[in-house]
């Protein structure tokens, strides 16, 4: 394999459920390839049945980095995930062997395309001072101040959204700069894989097909233990950990399991919010990802079609 071949990113996404796996390891396997997730869920080792992470067996058929990297009380940050992307996408090229993507966890998959955190430092006083402000005076006091610091407007910020305008203020506040600054800032910066080429497909599939199989997947997961497995997290820390106690499937049995829900709803509400998730992912993957990105029906979807002009050796 050339260098100029190894260091190419494939990327393979798409909404939960859409039957990224399968396809991933066959895709794999069959070009020499070794597999870095970007689902944030996977990160937590522990967390299971409820990701549906890949099986024992099936990482023994293909090498998978970044997988059971976080204890479930640890928070994985996307500055943490591009070190040790970057570092597992270096290693596998340096190995001469090819490095294919897959997840559907937006705000780090954007990390293969462009850059995805700004280099403000908000210092911890100001941002104490600024949250004291919205507790006393509330949210109107803060847009009046980021207001004055940005006469040509807000643009698309969500002015009704605190936690926007609170982080919008600071970063102004912090830099000097106006929001159109440092947007204009931002989308100068190299992406953290610039200096990689990056092929990407779309996994798609029908809605009515889509929630047959989020039910089906539900089903399965209850029935491998889903709420055992959420009982022994909870004395390792899961819900000291934002990231993985929202996570779908886990939020909802541990509402369960605090008797805020009752057991006999806990399919249908984990179905209903993965649903909604996916609405989410299917909108995201069409607005937030380079024009230049394939779609492609996954019902249709060949190993030999995934990525064209890919050959062994």
């Amino acid at each position: 394999m050339s260098s100029q071949t190894s260091r190419i990113l494939h990327v393979l996404t798409g909404p939960t459920a859409v039957g990224k796996t399968a396809l991933a390891l066959d895709w794999a396997e069959a070009n020499d390839a070794e597999i870095l997730s970007c689902d944030a869920s996977l990160f937590y080792r522990g967390m299971d049945i409820g990701t549906a992470k890949p099986t024992a067996a099936e990482r023994a058929r293909v090498p998978h980095h970044l997988i059971d990297v976080c204890a479930v009380r640890e928070r994985m940050d996307v500055a943490k995930y591009v070190a040790m992307a970057r570092a597992a996408a270096d290693d596998i090229a340096a190995r001469g062997r090819r490095v294919l993507v897959t997840g559907g966890s937006g705000f780090y998959l954007k990390a293969f395309f462009g850059p995805v955190a700004d280099e403000v430092a908000v210092p911890p006083g100001l941002r104490a001072e600024i949250e004291a402000r919205l507790e006393r005076e509330g949210l109107g006091a803060l847009l009046a101040d980021l207001r004055s610091l940005n006469p040509g407007g807000l643009g698309d910020l969500d002015v009704q959204n605190p936690r926007r305008v609170t982080r919008a203020l600071e970063r102004c506040r912090a830099s000097g700069k106006t929001l159109a600054e440092l947007a204009a800032d931002f989308a100068a910066r190299p992406g953290p894989f610039a200096d990689w080429a990056v092929r990407a497909v779309i996994l798609e599939r029908e809605p009515e097909e889509l929630r047959e199989r989020i039910v089906r997947r539900v089903e399965a997961m209850l029935r491998d233990g889903l709420v055992e497995e959420v009982r022994r997290l909870r004395p390792e820390g899961i819900e000291e950990n934002p990231s993985a106690a929202s996570a779908i499937g886990y939020r909802e049995t541990l509402a369960m399991l605090r008797g805020e829900m009752p057991e006999q709803e806990l399919a249908a509400q984990i179905a209903l919010n993965t649903w909604k998730l996916v609405r989410k992912q299917r909108t995201w993957f069409r607005t937030q990802l380079p024009g230049a990105v394939r779609s492609m029906p996954a019902g249709e979807a060949r190993v030999d079609a995934l990525f064209p002009g890919v050959s062994r050796g």
